[in-house]
């Protein structure tokens, strides 16, 4: 059985439940999973594949999540590993080519990480300080949860699809082409 690490940086929860669902759908496939803060990983060597995601703030990842690559870069490059970023709340939702750092998408595409994604953020008003509540209050209600549960499962599944994992489930999710977790292109 194929071990699998998913590993995160979150502020206020939001990126630790879509790293939970994403650990909970590889499961699914048969495959062993951690799912545990980036505080918390010392090594790679036990596990077969990577799953890193990040709170994405004013376009830059969380700095243990940063830390956390530049750390691992060796073992992530000899890995199979992909990467997710969450935040984007508001009317516009997430758009990945206008979100992500220049140079994380650098570094991982320099390790070769199979698929990076960008999934809408949440963002709930009693989480933060006065000046970020009122920002927050701002934002409509319908908006401060851009998370969409179905494509991080399916984009989940497709990790384990491309790790030749077994599936539990009588029925595979389809991937469409926007939801590959491919890298922007350059």
């Amino acid at each position: 059985m194929k071990r699998v690490l998913v590993t995160y940086a979150s502020k206020h929860g939001a990126t630790a439940e879509i790293a939970e669902t994403v650990a909970e759908k590889l499961r699914e496939y048969d495959l062993e999973v951690d799912c545990v803060p980036v505080s918390r990983v010392s090594s790679l060597q036990d596990y077969q594949a990577v799953v890193i995601g990040s709170a994405l703030y004013f376009n830059r990842w969380r700095g243990d999540a940063a830390r956390f690559v530049r750390h691992h870069a060796a073992e992530l490059s000899q890995t199979p590993f992909w990467t997710f970023s969450s935040g984007p709340v508001g009317e516009n939702g997430p758009d990945s080519h206008q979100l992500e750092p220049r140079r994380l998408v650098d570094t991982i595409e320099r390790l070769h990480a199979r698929g990076h994604i960008v999934f809408g953020g949440s963002v709930a008003e009693a989480q933060h300080g006065p000046l970020t509540r009122v920002l927050v209050r701002k934002i409509r209600n319908a908006y401060r949860d851009r998370r969409d549960w179905a494509e991080i499962r399916t984009w989940a599944a497709g990790i384990a699809e491309g790790l030749d994992a077994g599936h539990t489930e009588s029925s595979t999710p389809a991937r469409g082409p926007d939801q590959s977790g491919s890298l922007p292109e350059s």
